[in-house]
Order: C-alpha cells, then structure tokens, then sequence
C-alpha cells in the first residue's frame, strides 16, 4: 500500500547538473542520446515526440529516442532493476512521461533524479503553477520538483446531435444513471484497467463517496467496503443499462470512439477536450459531435516528465524538460490539428506575441472553452485505484 508521506531521493544534488547554470547544462547535454520513455499509442502523439526530437537535435545537439511504451509501469520497473542490481549510473531510462501511481511509486522508491531541478528550468517562469494545483501535486502526491509538467488533461463527454440532443445530455453521475435507463445499451465504458474505464469509475467515486476528504489519502482498508459501497451502488444499477447488458465492454478510447461513430452508443468520454474536434478533423466523426461537461466538474490531472536517479543524459535530459514547457512547444502541442492538448503555461506570464499565438489556435468546432469545462476534481490518492480496480474485476470483470 502506498503511503501518505513518502521520502524524498538520496541522490546529492550536486552529483546532477544544475538547471540554474543553464550554459553549463547545454554544453554537458551537446553530444548526448536522451532515451525518452513515452507512451507509443498513438499516431499524433508520436509525431509530436519525434518533432520535439528533430528540434532539440538542430538546436542542441541533443538526439532523443523514443522508448515506445504500452505500459508506463514497464520502465518505473526496468528503473527499479538496475537499482537493485547496484546500476546507481548509466541507467537505460533518461526521461519518464508520468504521473499517478508511477509518479508515486518511483518517489516512494527514491528512483528520480534530485529534487527541484523543475523551479530551476528557465521556461518554469511561463507555468501556470498557481493557478493549477495539479502542477504542485500529482494525484495528491507533492511533486517537489521532482517532475516537470508538460500537458493537461480533463475528462470530457461527447455525443451525436443528430441523435441526441443538447437538451437532453446528463450533467451529472447521477443524471447519466437516469439517461441510461431511458436509452438502454446507448453507454458503456472500457473494462478496467484500461484508463479511460478507470477514470470514469474516480469520476462516479468522487461524486458518490459520502466523505471526500478521504480521497486525499491512502484507503483505510477497514473501512473501505463502507466507503466504496455508494459507488459500486451506483454501478449495480447501471450496469445492465450499458452497452450489451454489461456482458462486454469498449476495449478502449478508439473503440468507444468507432462505436459512437457506427451509432452503437450515443454518449462517450475521453481525456482530452479537443478530442471531439480532432475526430471530426479526422474523418472518424461526423460534424453533428459536440461535448459537453458536467455541471460541478470533471475529473482532471496534469502529466508530466521525470527523469530517473540513474539516467545517464541528464543533461539532455533537462534540455529535453525545458523545451516541452516552452511556448513553442506548447502551442503546437494544444493545435487539435498535431495533438490538442491543453497547455501547463500561464498567458499571463507570456509574450504579447504568443498570447496572441495561443488565442488564434482553431481549438475546433467540438471544443469547449475554458469557462465551458467547468471545475476540475482533483485526482484521488493512487491507493484507491488499486483497490477500486481489484474490486471491479471481482464483481463485474468479464473475459475479452
């Protein structure tokens, strides 16, 4: 079980190179292979690695690799190996996307790279660190500088017009649950843990747990069965309402995505708000999609980097960090056209130039503003996931 309180890494500081003498840190990183270990999913995202890539190889002489990854879990344990075999340098692993129960894990373990190396990388002063919470705490876990933000994400609903109408949309768990059972088979969500499936069971548990300050830390396990009940209460009356009876479920984001598309389900979700948009862009949506939030807020984090204890690059590895929180670099990444992600910078903090760059982005015709998404829940402490998804698969888990 993870704890509330976890220590921080024993590396000195002073072993690293220090992002505060940014020079320095360009002539050490020039020359250098950073081994970026990052989600490999998706064909947009790639692209924008690889550019990020190109940049960096032009401008620094750094090259950068990307690890394809299909499960972010497989590098925080190939760090934890080397550890374990005494690997204290020249580790295979130079940067980490991340956040959540690896952020948590890896920090627990003291496998990251110094802290405050983040508040030290020259485009730091463009982050929207006081306005966004979720900068400063990843899943309830202070960050420490230990991890450098680089994207936003917020869970999102979307549905056909031509089929059903604004009017008629849930704006609420519990009126999802009473839409369901009107339009039964017209919603379901990926099998947990797949995570879109596992975020949509913290959006129904935030809203139904009768105590949420509990969230905020680790599961009591005595308590447990009687602080979950209201949510798997929930999912008892909604299950034989979803997509097939339950019986089966969307493998995942893409496949939910199709199913709306082919008029099997009418209402679905993602992570990102320019995911709608960005269909439709693509031709796997009609132009009749649109989104919609729900009254008082979704489920939302940021992601971001983090750089192994044992890297070897690190240098380029900092080179790397800072580029992805430029403003160039985060223009192009919040482009629906490129990716669509919503950005960690401040426009207050920017150039009259990029506010103005930011402000012309066509965020697409299914895109909701700002003021449009409402709230942002903050995530829960890791610990729940864990025993939320073993609890699922008990329950309701069926064989694809």
């Amino acid at each position: 079980m993870l704890i509330a309180t976890l220590a921080l890494p024993a590396t000195p500081w002073a072993a690293d190179p220090d992002p505060r003498d940014w020079d320095a840190v360009l002539a050490e990183a020039r020359g250098q292979t950073v081994y970026f270990n990052a989600w490999g999913g998706s064909e947009n995202i790639n692209s924008y690695i690889g550019w990020a890539g190109e940049t960096l190889n032009q401008r620094f002489g750094v090259k950068v690799i990307h690890v394809k990854l299909d499960d972010t879990a497989n590098a925080v344990a190939k760090v934890l190996a080397e550890k374990a075999a005494g690997k204290n340098e020249g580790g295979s692993v130079d940067v980490i996307w991340i956040n959540g129960e690896n952020f948590a894990s890896m920090k627990r373990q003291n496998l990251l790279m110094a802290p405050d190396w983040t508040t030290g990388l020259p485009n730091w002063v463009y982050v929207d660190h006081e306005n966004m919470p979720t900068i400063l705490t990843d899943f309830t876990i202070p960050t420490d500088g230990l991890e450098s933000p680089w994207g936003g994400a917020k869970m999102v609903f979307f549905h056909d017009t031509a089929r059903t109408p604004a009017d008629s949309i849930p704006h609420s768990s519990v009126e999802l649950l009473e839409w369901s059972k009107d339009n039964p088979g017209r919603f379901s969500y990926p099998q947990p843990p797949d995570f879109i499936g596992s975020s949509f069971l913290k959006q129904v548990l935030i809203e139904t747990i009768e105590d949420k300050s509990r969230l905020s830390q680790p599961v009591n396990a005595a308590s447990f069965a009687e602080d979950a009940a209201p949510l798997f209460a929930y999912l008892d009356d909604l299950h034989p309402n979803l997509w097939r009876g339950g019986k089966a479920y969307p493998q995942n984001y893409p496949d939910m995505k199709q199913k709306l598309a082919d008029g099997e389900l009418d209402i679905i979700f993602a992570f990102n708000p320019s995911e709608a948009s960005a269909g439709i862009a693509a031709g796997e949506l009609p132009d009749t999609v649109r989104s919609f939030s729900y009254t008082d807020g979704t489920l939302g984090n940021t992601h971001f980097v983090a750089i192994p204890y044992n890297a070897t690059a690190k240098a380029g590895a900092l080179v790397l960090a800072n580029f992805l929180i430029s403003p160039e670099a985060q223009l192009r990444k919040q482009d629906p056209a490129l990716w669509g992600d919503p950005t960690v910078l401040s426009m207050d903090k920017l150039s009259a130039e990029d506010r103005a760059a930011f402000a012309a982005l066509d965020l697409g015709v299914a895109t909701l503003t700002p003021d449009e998404l409402g709230p942002t829940l903050d995530e829960p402490h890791p610990d729940w996931m864990e025993y939320i998804e073993r609890e699922w698969l008990r329950r309701y888990g069926v064989a694809n």
